[in-house]
């Protein structure tokens, strides 16, 4: 520190004023950056959070209508709290073929397509018909094939919900 003392005594005024005035800068440059700078960008990162999130919530208003009536479709079959999955999959055990069922996949915003295997051709038909008179669901389309052994089929069938509007 005393070198430091004896480097400025040997100065000439107007150059240790200038030293002086250049580590007064220093320090508020200093200050800032440790103390301003941090709160400033925070406060921007806030912000932008904020609008993020109010744009998000905007689109979910905007999109709420839309999934409550997916959820219904999917959900109300002639006033009850069961998808058409959930549906399909009960009536079809009760009916005896859930065993047959081998997949079942979305099919547009409101549908269900299904591929059952060595199913009773007339249990399929008398199945379906039941999901048609008590829940209102429809068949929008069906391939059905000979399994081999008589009386059974395969087939793949796309059902959808009554309410919603097809071909």
């Amino acid at each position: 520190m005393n070198a430091l003392r004896d480097w400025l005594a040997g100065l000439a005024p107007r150059e240790r004023n200038l030293v002086y005035l250049a580590g007064g800068l220093a320090a508020i440059a200093l200050a800032y950056l440790v103390l301003v700078l941090p709160l400033t960008t925070a406060a921007a990162r806030r912000e932008a959070r904020i609008e993020q999130k109010t744009a998000d919530l905007a689109w979910m208003r905007q999109v709420a209508p839309q999934v409550a009536a997916a959820a219904a479709v999917g959900g109300a079959a002639a006033g009850s709290e069961e998808s058409l999955v959930v549906l399909v999959d009960r009536t079809g055990r009760e009916a005896g073929i859930g065993s047959a069922i081998r997949d079942q996949s979305p099919s547009g915003d409101l549908g269900l397509r299904l591929r059952l295997e060595s199913a009773s051709f007339d249990v399929l038909v008398a199945w379906l018909a039941s999901l048609q008179q008590q829940y209102g669901v429809r068949v929008d389309a069906a391939t059905i094939d000979a399994a081999g052994s008589p009386g059974l089929v395969n087939a793949s069938i796309t059902l959808t919900h009554g309410t919603s509007s097809g071909p």
